[in-house]
């Protein structure tokens, strides 16, 4: 005997409501990073693929995009085009204060997740420019970084200190990181500025292509903004980390943080955490910047924002705070 069809088609929608859909629980975040080739790139990447591991058991699914950095992924954070995003603890605080490229507009649901590597500000110069210090760039064509990253905010702010505009170099460009080392290497600017951490194949690339040079950054500007802002330091890029450049050089930096703002769900953030600093191991691996990495001065250091109260409890749960 054959059932009624509307039998047979009730009896399969109870089916399918009894079973669980994965689909309809799944959630989806992105990661705002950087150019292809920086670091920035690489942090979203590798919590993505830890995160992304165990998306069957927690719905979560983390996807990155490549975006103009620092300032630009705080700015999408705001207006919910991101969910995270990696910014230079420079700009975590200027965000968080209302100053430098957040002047009079301060961001105050900005939350910190973690910080990762440091990111010593990097000048590159062609062999033959006749460079030995930074204030040789006067006069020279120069890229002080496409406008929206951490790059540029922290170029601003030296060039401030200097008394210095972007006048003063006989060109200011505006090249993104994946851009700037065949420029120079094309011989269509004498030099770049980078927050970056290392090793990074944005340095590698020219260093070994056309022989570019590192420029130390020291003096009394650097020395004026270490002093004034907490989220700088003094820091050291080894001598033959890089092709033709045998002498470490000194300068000064930042941290790469991860962000995200005060409505991202606590559950979200506390998986985000646990996937990373549970396989912290791998997560190491996964590029050259994070070998140093340490789990208890992640939670803390270039952190000027609040900690997010999902990330907070799970440092918490490890005793880390």
């Amino acid at each position: 005997m054959r059932k009624p069809v509307t039998s047979i088609v009730a009896a399969a929608v109870c089916a399918f409501t009894a079973m669980p859909s994965f689909a309809a629980e799944q959630r989806f975040i992105t990661i705002g990073t950087g150019g292809v080739t920086g670091v920035y790139y690489a942090v979203g990447g590798a919590i993505c693929r830890l995160m992304n591991k165990d998306r069957q058991k927690t719905g979560i699914r983390c996807s990155t995009e490549s975006t103009g950095g620092s300032v630009f992924n705080v700015n999408a954070i705001q207006t919910g085009d991101l969910d995270f995003g990696l910014t230079q603890s420079d700009v975590q605080y200027q965000a968080l204060e209302g100053s430098g490229n957040f002047d009079g507009k301060p961001f105050k649901e900005l939350r910190s997740v973690f910080s990762v590597h440091p990111e010593p500000f990097t000048v590159l110069a062609r062999g033959d420019a006749g460079v030995s210090n930074f204030e040789d760039f006067k006069g020279k064509r120069f890229n002080v970084g496409n406008p929206g990253s951490g790059t540029r905010s922290s170029m601003e702010e030296l060039l401030k200190e200097m008394s210095w505009t972007l006048s003063d170099f006989s060109l200011a460009a505006e090249l993104k990181a994946d851009e700037q080392g065949s420029a120079l290497c094309d011989n269509k600017i004498d030099g770049f500025f980078y927050g970056v951490g290392h090793p990074s194949a944005a340095i590698q690339d020219p260093t070994t292509a056309c022989g570019a040079k590192l420029v130390g950054l020291t003096g009394a500007a650097v020395d004026a903004l270490v002093k004034a802002h907490p989220y700088y330091s003094v820091a050291t890029i080894p001598g033959g980390m890089y092709a033709n450049n045998p002498d470490p050089v000194t300068t000064y930096g930042v941290r790469a943080t991860v962000v995200t703002g005060a409505n991202a769900p606590d559950e979200v953030v506390y998986e985000l955490v646990k996937s990373v600093f549970e396989n912290f191991d791998d997560f190491k691996k996964l590029h050259p910047a994070f070998a140093n990495l340490d789990p208890k001065d992640m939670v803390q250091a270039g952190l000027s924002a609040p900690l997010h109260p999902g990330a907070e409890r799970y440092y918490k749960e490890m005793g880390w705070l």
